[in-house]
């Protein structure tokens, strides 16, 4: 009984087997040629055959040139834009927004086919703002009435730094920090303005109005006006002239002896104590313009003579009748010496060899007492067949003294007084300026941080030319550090540096991509420059042909 059960199950167990290994016999598919060998089933109808999905081609960047373009000369060329009583722009004040912006144009496109590299516009005449400010009213140069808003939506400030920016001159916003009024017509001054908001701050002198320099509450509010243009506005620079204490009138007394017996040290003199005021006033500037914006310069543009040698024998051999120490209690040198300013423009309107105040003299005397500031010569073409001096009547003045700039070690340029004076007349200076001296586009001065700060070096993915443009697009947004591009293009590497350049500004923002001219050329070069004008980098590169239409 046993044997029989276990000789049934063993007979059942094989027949169960046999069963199994026919049911699962079936010929596998080798792996086609090409293929990882995973072992998939191969579909017997050619109809089931899966379509191959092309991968999207990864971007190649573009690879700079082993080639180094030759350095750019530096040198500051500025021209000042004066507004206040329309003396170079708006040309009139009734002007429609429209025709004020055609003049100014005009402006930036005459000095920057003269090579200049920069403007310094007065956006502060006399307590006004040609922007809408929280402590000033609107200028009637700018309206024709003070308080009266231009008719346009677009804010005139950021467009006229746009317009500077878009054609690679620096933009340094100029503005005159003690000046109330150019006059005494008091009834014509804005609700708004501060005569009729602090009177307590006015002092009358002569037929003007000033800010008195010796009260800790105007100190405080030309802060928060320099503050709001900085933080508000992508501006190169501040920008002041000589006016601060005003220029003697005869015998005629400045009346601040309120607030020289209220503030003044014991024993300190009223000329001292008045040195104080305006020192403060520039120091606390400096700290203000640095910790909103480090990159943002602070220049100053003082009457052309310090001290007169027979006042202090440190002082230069001229006849001065009024000296900024003496007269309007501004200690330049000691601007200087301290580092509170970032350039110096002397105002030397006069001739090579003026009798009372030789410009040759005064360049040499400035730039030997310079303290390491760049020192730019202020020069006075208004002068120019107009003047009581018969030099002027020399075609040859103005390139004279440039060119004489460039032979003094701490003179890194020049500037102009004022637009109108080589653009409305006196057109064949400008063209002997260009065409003798100005003959190559420069950049102007860089500037060193004070702390270093590593920068990123952009990478060029791809350029594109169209009939119109040429885009140049990055591979990542670029570092905030990166101000503007100067960008060059040619089908010749050695005549490369001499192509019409084109400036594309960013001005710190992260942009991914940068537009210029249509260049439709072999070669592309880009120099990009950072907030303080340095060049980060020079790449060159070969075109690929089918970016270009």
């Amino acid at each position: 009984m046993l044997r029989s059960t276990s000789s049934s199950l063993f007979f059942i167990c094989f027949l169960l087997i046999c069963l199994s290994a026919c049911k699962t016999q079936k010929k596998v598919s080798s792996p086609e040629k090409g293929t990882t060998g995973v072992g998939i089933a191969k579909s017997e109808s050619p109809k089931e055959i899966l379509p191959v999905k092309e991968l999207p081609k990864v971007p190649v960047t573009l690879q700079p040139l082993n080639y180094r373009l030759p350095e750019m000369p530096r040198e500051f060329r500025g021209v000042w834009i004066a507004t206040v009583a329309n003396i170079d722009w708006p040309i009139s004040s009734t002007d429609s927004w429209e025709k004020q912006k055609r003049d100014f144009i005009g402006l930036l496109d005459y000095y920057k086919d003269l090579n200049f590299n920069a403007v310094i516009v007065q956006i502060r005449t006399a307590g006004d703002s040609f922007y809408p400010s929280n402590y000033a009213p609107w200028s009637k140069y700018l309206t024709g009435k003070q308080g009266k808003a231009p008719a346009t939506s677009e804010n005139p400030l950021t467009w006229m730094i746009k317009e500077a920016h878009d054609r690679g001159l620096e933009f340094h916003a100029w503005l005159n920090p003690y000046r109330a009024t150019m006059d005494l017509k008091t009834e014509e001054l804005s609700p708004e303005h501060d005569f009729n908001q602090h009177r307590n701050w006015m002092l009358k002198y002569g037929t003007k109005w000033y800010y008195d320099p010796g009260l800790p509450e105007v100190k405080e509010h030309l802060l928060k006006i320099i503050k709001e243009v900085v933080d508000n506005y992508d501006i190169d620079a501040i920008h002041f002239d000589d006016y601060f204490y005003p220029y003697r009138e005869g015998k005629l007394e400045f009346p601040d002896k309120a607030s020289y017996d209220k503030y003044k040290k014991s024993g300190q003199s009223r000329d001292d104590w008045r040195r104080q005021n305006v020192n403060e006033l520039i120091f606390a500037l400096n700290q203000t313009i640095k910790s909103s914006k480090p990159w943002v310069q602070f220049g100053i543009s003082p009457f052309g003579v310090w001290r007169n040698q027979s006042k202090d024998p440190k002082g230069s051999p001229t006849q001065a009748g009024q000296t900024n120490y003496d007269d309007l209690f501004a200690d330049v040198l000691l601007w200087m010496k301290n580092k509170w300013i970032d350039y110096l423009i002397p105002q030397l309107y006069w001739s090579m060899n003026h009798r009372l105040a030789s410009h040759r003299t005064l360049a040499d005397w400035w730039s030997n007492n310079s303290f390491g500031i760049p020192i730019y010569i202020g020069h006075g073409p208004y002068k120019i067949r107009e003047d009581s001096d018969e030099a002027w009547k020399n075609p040859a003045e103005i390139n004279t003294q440039v060119n004489y700039a460039r032979t003094l070690p701490q003179v890194h340029g020049s500037a102009f007084f004022s637009a109108k004076s080589i653009y409305q007349k006196n057109q064949d200076i400008a063209k002997m300026l260009k065409n003798e001296v100005y003959d190559q586009p420069t950049l102007p001065p860089s500037f060193e941080p004070k702390q270093k700060a590593i920068i990123e070096i952009p990478v060029v993915l791809d350029v594109k030319s169209n009939l119109n443009k040429t885009q140049i697009s990055l591979e990542k947004p670029l570092d905030p550090a990166i101000r503007y591009a100067m960008v060059q293009g040619g089908n010749d590497l050695a005549s490369l540096h001499d192509a019409v350049i084109h400036t594309a500004w960013v001005g710190g923002s992260r942009a991914r991509f940068l537009e210029v001219a249509s260049l439709n050329t072999e070669y592309l070069a880009i120099r990009w420059i950072d907030h303080y004008g340095r060049i980060v980098q020079t790449q060159v590169f070969q075109t690929p042909k089918l970016s270009r239409p």
